[in-house]
């Protein structure tokens, strides 16, 4: 199962419409999750044209992207792969742990708010971030994230540049 991960697209100050290369990482995958801070529905709109969607709110979301259908956080099994969501994980210092105690069962926790991508692994979980597409703040480039899970297994994760 190819999933893609997005978080922080902040529209419209950020997207005004979606990037060609958001779209080109978007075709053909099986679901898409964004962790928040979409700020205008209409987003949530373009990304359900490519495929299911999956999301959670921002401390930049509104009363309209909840009327959407995005709670505080989401848990779902993709291809047997348990999977928690949420847009703010807290300070780096401490996250896995605060991470493991709110979603003891979860295989992957993704979450945004930092615009930081984040990859790592700590005590059987995995921690994932993919970054801002369009709100790079002080990281190089935008990225978006690009999951395979398969059986139970997060076969690969990789952070994908979007931006030059």
């Amino acid at each position: 199962m190819r999933v893609a991960v997005i978080s922080d697209t902040h529209a419209p100050r950020f997207w005004k419409q979606m990037p060609s290369a958001v779209a080109d990482q978007l075709r053909g995958v099986d679901v898409i999750l964004h962790a928040g801070d979409v700020c205008r529905p209409g987003v949530l709109d373009e990304l359900a044209a490519f495929a299911p969607l999956h999301v959670v709110l921002g401390n930049n979301d509104g009363p309209d992207v909840a009327a959407w259908g995005a709670p505080e956080t989401v848990e779902i099994d993709l291809a047997e792969v348990r999977i928690a969501m949420i847009h703010d994980s807290g300070p780096k210092q401490g996250r896995a742990r605060r991470m493991r105690t709110l979603f003891p069962e979860a295989d992957l926790v993704v979450f945004g708010h930092s615009h930081i991508p984040w990859d790592t692994e700590e005590d059987g979980q995995r921690l994932f971030n993919p970054g801002s597409p369009t709100d790079k703040r002080r990281q190089p480039r935008g990225t978006l994230g690009q999951l395979v899970l398969d059986a139970g297994h997060i076969v690969s994760a990789e952070i994908v540049p979007v931006t030059p």
